[in-house]
C-alpha cells in the first residue's frame, strides 16, 4: 500500500498539468522520432531509433509516477491547516538561535520541495522538526554540522 503524499492545490495542478503535456504533446514528439528513425532502415544499427525508444520508455515511465503520485495525492486544502501550527501549507519564519539569522519556508510535501525556491518538505529534516510547532517554539534540527535550534517566529498561509 503506498502511502499519502501531501500536496497543496497548487502542487497537485502543477503535476496533472506536466501528465497532461506528458500525454498529448511528448508522447507524440517521440512518436515522431520513432517513425523517423524507423525510415533509416536496418533496426540493428539504428542509433537514432535507439535513443527515440528510450526516450519513450522514459517518457511512459514519468507518466506512470505522476499518475502514481495523483492517485495517492492527499490535497492540504487551505480552510483545514491550523493557522497556530506548523503543518503542510503554511509559511514559515524561523530564527537560527544561535546566528540570528531568519529563513522563510514553505511547508509542502515531498513531491513539490524545492529547497532553492524556499519550499521544503515535510519530510525533509527541517521540515520534519518544525512540524507540529507552534509561534515561540524551538525546534532542533540534525544537519550535518551539527545541531541547528530554530525559533518558529511566525506562522501563515
Amino acid at each position: 500500500m503506498d502511502k499519502d503524499i501531501f500536496f497543496t492545490p497548487e502542487g497537485l495542478d502543477k503535476i496533472e498539468k506536466e501528465i497532461e503535456y506528458l500525454k498529448t504533446v511528448r508522447r507524440k514528439e517521440v512518436a515522431e522520432r520513432i517513425r523517423v528513425a524507423l525510415g533509416y532502415g536496418d533496426l540493428s544499427e539504428n542509433s537514432e531509433y535507439d535513443e527515440a525508444k528510450n526516450e519513450q520508455a522514459h517518457v511512459e515511465e514519468r507518466i506512470a509516477k505522476l499518475e502514481n503520485m495523483v492517485r495517492n495525492a492527499k490535497v492540504v486544502e487551505e480552510n483545514e491547516i491550523d493557522k497556530d501550527t506548523v503543518g503542510v501549507g503554511t509559511h514559515v519564519k524561523v530564527k537560527d538561535k544561535k546566528s540570528g539569522q531568519e529563513d522563510v519556508f514553505d511547508i509542502v510535501g515531498s513531491a513539490e520541495a524545492d529547497p532553492l525556491e524556499g519550499k521544503i518538505s515535510n519530510e525533509s529534516p527541517v521540515g520534519a522538526a518544525l512540524i507540529g510547532c507552534k509561534i515561540g517554539d524551538v525546534a532542533e534540527v540534525e544537519v550535518p554540522d551539527g545541531v541547528i535550534h530554530y525559533e518558529v517566529v511566525e506562522i501563515s498561509l
